[in-house]
């Protein structure tokens, strides 16, 4: 049977497969896969997203963000949640949520040997920027007025 919306299979929708991340940071996430879920439901207010992460790769830079809710829940599979703070094995069924502003840098790693699911929620600011809290990625983060990823060097220079 086929859904109508608002119902929505996710299996229908084309994955992402890129990064707008510069090398040498774009290989340390890919391969994954991306399906905007709130993108093909016509949401407008909040981003969602079903990824799947292969095993070995990360989901992002360790990073927090500074006008921009995010909330991640474990839908398949196992990833490790890193943060300033330490690690933490997540598990389907388990989240993980991060306020707007609050310093906490976080990522999620596939450790395990097969791919891992989750949703990944957050509200869309377009002043929203990333902050990398990791001293080996010299990176930084904004959203350009056409609400693209603008990645710098953190003295400014482009990638």
């Amino acid at each position: 049977m086929s859904l109508t919306p608002p119902a929505l299979d996710p299996s229908t929708v084309e994955p992402r497969t890129g990064s707008g991340y510069p090398e040498p940071y774009r290989s340390r996430v890919l391969p994954r896969d991306k399906r905007a879920l709130g993108d093909a439901l016509g949401l407008t207010r909040i981003g969602v997203n079903l990824t799947t992460l292969a095993p070995g790769k990360e989901s992002s830079m360790r990073h927090w963000h500074t006008t921009e809710d995010e909330l991640v829940y474990v839908v398949e599979g196992e990833v490790v949640l890193i943060t300033d703070d330490g690690d933490q094995l997540l598990t389907a069924g388990m989240c993980a949520g991060f306020a707007a502003g609050a310093t906490l840098g976080h990522q999620l790693v596939n450790r395990s040997d097969r791919p891992t699911r989750y949703l990944e929620i957050s509200n869309r600011d377009p002043d929203d920027a990333g902050i990398y809290t990791d001293p080996d990625v010299d990176m930084d983060y904004r959203k350009g007025a056409d609400g693209a990823a603008q990645f710098t060097h953190r003295d400014g220079r482009p990638y």
